[in-house]
């Protein structure tokens, strides 16, 4: 179990606390916490901050029902701040976005980020407003079967390059590949984290089933 007195609280016994989405791995707020709601977020598996402004504890979620259920809490190299991975039920900022970092201040025009997260929202995107001339307005007007046709021809292109032993080939395959399995699960409303959590759960299985190959 580790100390938390190895932590460095600032002069008011508070330590930043950067709250970490365990499925999409945004940022989901800065928040504050001393000594005590640590103790509590430990003990309970949900984070508890300490209101900088009211001067109090607070249980996040406790009145909104947007609990952040506690994954990890990992401290820095100086020991003075943490990150803490959660899953949450809801939710994180008060304003009832999804994070509380929403107010861009720079993008660069020459670097661009990909998430898997991002991907997802373009298509959704696309099933709703179906510009003209996107390919992906197409598979969406088409429907299911042609999607599963692609993922059908996709699947197989992905066999072939493997065969080969192509690896430049299968990784461009794969991409088409994951690509259409996207645009399935926009068109059947299933999400990037659903996947996420099935994924989650079959690693917890075959950990356990790793443990009792091992006991054997």
């Amino acid at each position: 179990m580790f100390d938390i007195e190895k932590l460095k609280f600032d002069k008011d016994g508070l330590i930043p606390a950067i709250i970490v989405d365990a499925y999409t791995k945004k940022v989901l707020t800065l928040a504050y916490m001393n000594k005590e709601s640590l103790k509590i977020s430990i003990e309970k598996g949900l984070t508890c901050f300490y209101s900088r402004s009211r001067q109090e504890l607070w249980l996040k979620g406790e009145t909104s029902g947007n609990y952040q259920h506690i994954v990890s809490i990992t401290a820095d190299c100086d020991m003075d701040a943490l990150t803490i991975v959660v899953e949450k039920d809801g939710p994180a900022c008060h304003t009832g976005t999804d994070t509380c970092f929403t107010n861009e201040v720079y993008h660069s025009d020459d670097r661009h980020e990909f998430t898997v997260n991002g991907l997802y929202d373009l298509l959704v995107g696309r099933k709703k407003d179906k510009p003209e001339g996107s390919y992906t307005t197409y598979l969406f007007e088409k429907g299911t079967d042609k999607i599963l046709k692609k993922i059908g021809e996709e699947s197989t292109e992905v066999i072939i390059a493997g065969k080969a032993d192509d690896k430049k080939e299968t990784i461009y395959e794969i991409a088409d590949l994951a690509y259409h399995t996207m645009v399935l699960m926009v068109q059947m409303g299933i999400s990037v984290e659903d996947i996420q959590k099935e994924l989650g759960s079959r690693h917890i299985i075959d950990h356990k089933v790793k443990q009792e190959k091992m006991t054997k």
